[in-house]
Formats: structure tokens, sequence, C-alpha cells
């Protein structure tokens, strides 16, 4: 019990890490670590959209229960990967930012409202906002980098971040953790809703 407490507590501590750092700013086409792997590992940690988007997958997950707490989390970075490849290979895909930034607003009000639709719905869901999040990462691959070792990166750090979220959304199981949860979901919709206008 103990343990799982420290593990909520150090992906809270570490969540809130990623967010506040200001220098990092997401979408901006730099190379973050000078190869693929690297790179495409620190790409989604850098920018706060997808960190929040991210673990308000595995938040939503956790208010959903089985099969749901593993299944988006293994649809997100699959088709992820998906909308990575368009990218890369630039095929056009309108308003990205828009959608990276309505995801966080959408997945952030799911978990505030601990909505609980079918599984196909969520997973649908959860993918839709996927392919914009992947293209984002496809597009702003680094011109040196391995596709395939880039792909893997950012692939493994998207499933961490889900972790987290599942980690922190451990603390539903009590009613102030509950509250605790939702209220973070309500949050990450604010933030997304700032992005959206343009404000962040």
């Amino acid at each position: 019990m103990a343990g799982s407490k420290f593990g909520a507590v150090g992906a809270a501590i570490w969540f809130l890490a990623v967010v506040a750092a200001g220098s990092a700013l997401g979408h901006t086409g730099d190379d973050h670590g000078g190869g693929g792997f690297s790179s495409g590992f620190m790409h989604p940690l850098l920018g706060p959209d997808h960190v929040i988007a991210m673990v308000a997958v595995g938040l939503w997950g956790v208010f959903l229960g089985a099969p749901a707490i593993w299944v988006l989390p293994i649809v997100f970075p699959l088709v992820m990967a998906l909308g990575g490849a368009f990218g890369m290979i630039e095929v056009p895909l309108p308003a990205v930012e828009t959608g990276i930034a309505l995801s966080a607003v959408v997945l952030g009000l799911c978990v505030a409202f601990a909505l609980q639709p079918p599984l196909w719905a969520a997973a649908l869901i959860v993918g839709a906002f996927a392919i914009f999040h992947g293209y984002a990462h496809g597009t702003e691959m680094p011109v040196a980098s391995d596709a395939l070792s880039y792909a893997l990166g950012f692939v493994v750090a998207t499933g961490l971040l889900h972790l987290c979220g599942i980690a922190f959304g451990n603390l539903a199981r009590w009613p102030v953790g509950k509250m605790a949860v939702r209220a973070a979901g309500v949050v990450i919709a604010l933030a997304g809703g700032a992005y959206l206008s343009g404000v962040a």
C-alpha cells in the first residue's frame, strides 16, 4: 500500500517538474539529443501539451478500469506511430496543433467527469487524437535521425507518460484521491484550452 502511494506521489512530482520546465518548448523542430532514439524520446517530454494529454490517457484508463486501463495506453502509441509515419512522409494533415490542444481539453474533461463510454468509443477518441500527436513528432524529426529509432523513442516516452498517469490515477481508490484525480483532469482541460486559444 505504501509503495503504491509513493509511486503515485513520485509520478505526480515528475509530471509537475516536466510541465513547469518553462524553457522546454515543444514543436520547435530542434534536435533534442542529436540522434534517432534520444531525439524521439525527448520530443514528447519537452512539449507540455503532449505531456498533459498523454498523462490524461492514463488517468482516464484508471476510471474506465480493466481492460481499458491497458488498452488505451496501447492504442495511443500504436496509432501515434502511424501518425508519425504520415508526418515523416509529409502527408497533409490540417490543424495539427489545434488537434493536439483539443486532445488535452477533451481527455481532461473525460477525466474530470469520470466519463465511462464503451471501450470501443474510448479507444476511438484516444486513437483519433493520437494521429495528431504522432504527426507532430514525425514532421519535427531531426534531418539526421534514423526514422525507426526516432519513432521507437517517442513511442517509449509516450508509454512512460501513460504509466505516470496510471500511477497518479491509482489515488482514485480513495475518496480524496478520486477528487484529486478529477481535479487534475480539470487542470489538464484548462491547460488544453489555453493552448487552444493561443495563450500558452
